[in-house]
């Protein structure tokens, strides 16, 4: 169903079963799957590309141009994927050209209230951004991971698998994957165990997360000492460490600890 006071582009490609709400605006070289759901007040600007079955409420701005002083005018894009919710008010911008041209946003991600996605970051799938949590630009967020209420994330900072940053958290360098982190500048307080657990990881990997987590962050050790120490025990060979040292070793920004 759409609203017949909706404002709609001709150019825009709206999919079968989706639903449009009072006053919203939908503009041209936008595409929207199937059976996504968009409420009132909502406004879909140009070179937003939406998956199936998402859900969008009321006064969400969606692929608005990117707050960036260098950005002129160019065409660039936001991609959302399948089955996202996005709840009230949210904002989330499309890329720019030097960041690459686009946002993208994977599946099944939940954004609420008030929360804030700026251009060129790419998040993955069964990411949970809570009310009024704020991304800045070029931000990648891996799976699962969960960012609490009213955090900060800086710019270019990468958030690692299954990690959750506490409410009220400044992220200013990369949170690693599997761990928990608070704090006005964020610290490492351990595994995010509640977490894991929900998402079945066994008493074996967790075990050895643990033993991870204490040899590089709470030995003492240089973290070159620590990672070597870790590629020396056979802990090394499972996949939850592995990417763990993948995530470290890639880092730009300078790990949290």
């Amino acid at each position: 169903m759409i609203h017949p006071t909706a404002l709609i582009d001709p150019k825009a490609e709206i999919g079968e079963g989706v639903e449009i709400g009072p006053y919203s605006i939908i503009e041209k070289d936008v595409l929207i799957g199937e059976g996504t759901k968009i409420g009132p007040h909502v406004v879909v600007r140009e070179g937003t590309h939406i998956g199936k079955r998402c859900q969008i409420f009321q006064f969400a701005s969606i692929g608005e141009a990117p707050q960036a002083l260098f950005y002129k005018g160019e065409k660039t894009s936001l991609f959302i994927g399948d089955q996202n919710i996005i709840r009230e008010s949210v904002t989330l911008h499309r890329g720019t050209i030097k960041g690459g041209g686009k946002t993208v946003i994977g599946n099944e991600n939940f954004f609420m209230a008030y929360s804030h996605v700026a251009h060129d970051c790419q998040i993955g799938n069964q990411v949970i951004l809570a009310n009024g949590a704020a991304l800045a630009g070029h931000i990648l967020i891996e799976d699962y991971a969960t960012i609490g209420a009213l955090s900060g994330i800086h710019q270019f900072c990468q958030i690692g698998s299954h990690a959750y940053i506490s409410g009220l958290t400044g992220v200013t360098l990369d949170i690693p994957p599997y761990m928990l982190a608070s704090g006005s500048r964020a610290k490492l307080f351990g595994l995010n165990i509640v977490g894991l657990k929900r998402h079945r990881f066994s008493e074996e990997t967790l075990r050895g997360l643990k033993k991870v987590y204490r040899i590089i962050f709470r030995s003492g050790l240089t973290l070159e000492k620590a990672i070597k120490r870790i590629e020396e025990d056979e802990i090394s060979q499972t996949p939850e460490v592995q990417h763990l040292l993948s995530f470290i070793g890639h880092s730009k920004r300078g790990i949290s600890r």
